[in-house]
């Protein structure tokens, strides 16, 4: 495995990376249940390989330790990207850009842990590989668009308009491929801002 073919087992699990190998066992078992080929309504092959593979590298202490060098060094590189591409089109691209991956930590957290859906700010700030002072802003504005709320012990959790937001954006990039995330990186029509749900 090299820096330049790292497949996000974390997120093909839908578990932190922080998560403790009952927790990463559980979950495989969950989600190898759903996607086995033989379930008639959620079987899925490519699926079921992936999460396969995922569990194989992160259940096995010698190779979860070899991925998360790399994993971390991509989660770098990704917050290097955005910086740099701040740079380019401008810092509201860039902040659009972390809002949207915020979303998609707590979204994950909330489906994984609907007990405990909260996530503190430093932990985001791991997930993304970026700075804390970095998010502040970010939660400051998902929490007042009402897309995340924020407890008294500084849990921050995504809300059901934010899971609406997120999964719309979804579906539209779905439905539009070549769209960029980013609405910085492209001139839309007045029609398409007023559809296209944002983040």
């Amino acid at each position: 495995m090299t820096d330049q073919d790292v497949k996000d087992y974390y997120e093909l699990l839908q578990i932190s990376p922080n998560a403790d190998p009952d927790t990463v066992t559980r979950v495989f078992r969950l989600l190898a249940q759903r996607y086995h080929p033989d379930h008639p309504e959620t079987g899925n092959e490519g699926r079921f390989r992936e999460i396969l593979e995922a569990y194989g590298v992160l259940n096995d202490p010698v190779q979860r330790a070899q991925y998360d060098v790399l994993y971390g060094l991509q989660r770098r590189d990704r917050w290097r990207l955005v910086a740099e591409g701040a740079q380019v089109a401008g810092d509201f691209a860039a902040e659009r850009q972390i809002r949207f991956f915020t979303l998609e930590i707590l979204y994950s957290r909330r489906r994984l842990e609907p007990h405990r859906p909260g996530l503190l700010l430093p932990d985001i700030a791991d997930l993304l590989g970026c700075p804390v002072e970095h998010l502040e802003f970010t939660v400051w504005y998902l929490v007042q668009k009402g897309l995340a709320a924020k407890s008294d012990q500084a849990m921050f959790s995504i809300t059901a308009g934010g899971v609406d937001v997120l999964e719309e954006q979804r579906l539209f990039q779905v439905r539009n491929p070549m769209r960029q995330l980013s609405e910085g990186s492209e001139r839309r029509t007045g029609q398409e801002r007023r559809h296209t749900p944002r983040v």
